[in-house]
């Protein structure tokens, strides 16, 4: 029962931080192209696996891409770095969203809502972007 009370606590702390001034200035999310582009960034795919086996997000040469299934975070947490930029994506929105609360919730202060939209990854892989991003990879 304590242990509920203090996770009620940091729930209730982490909502009371988000202020006008927290989602006016854009701090609970990230656009693609930056967390892209974020060294040792992870990209959390919140996804059930019927979505994923219909879908797959590699981005191997991008991001480290981390799966791990909305209802599997609370035992799977030790997985998730907490030293690393997080940005955390689902098909529509509400389930990134859940686990963006509950990861600041466990003291992940670099997690961000990544966009919740097929479209706003795949428009960053058309084979132009991808070949510049590749062609900048390499050892110079």
């Amino acid at each position: 029962m304590e242990s509920e009370d203090n996770e009620m606590d940091e729930v209730e702390k982490v909502m009371q931080s988000m202020s006008f001034e927290f989602f006016g200035s854009g701090k609970h999310k990230i656009e693609m192209e930056e967390l892209l582009a974020t060294k040792d960034a992870i990209f959390l795919d919140v996804r059930s696996a019927p979505e994923v086996e219909s879908i797959q997000l590699r981005l191997e040469h991008h991001i480290r891409v981390l799966w791990i299934p909305m209802d599997e975070i609370p035992a799977r947490l030790n997985e998730i770095p907490r030293d690393k930029t997080i940005g955390a994506f689902c098909s529509a929105g509400t389930r990134s969203t859940m686990a963006y609360m509950y990861l600041r919730s466990k003291g992940y202060d670099n997690v961000r809502i990544a966009p919740s939209n097929y479209d706003a990854i795949t428009s960053l892989l058309l084979p132009g972007k991808l070949f510049k991003h590749l062609d900048k990879s390499k050892p110079a």
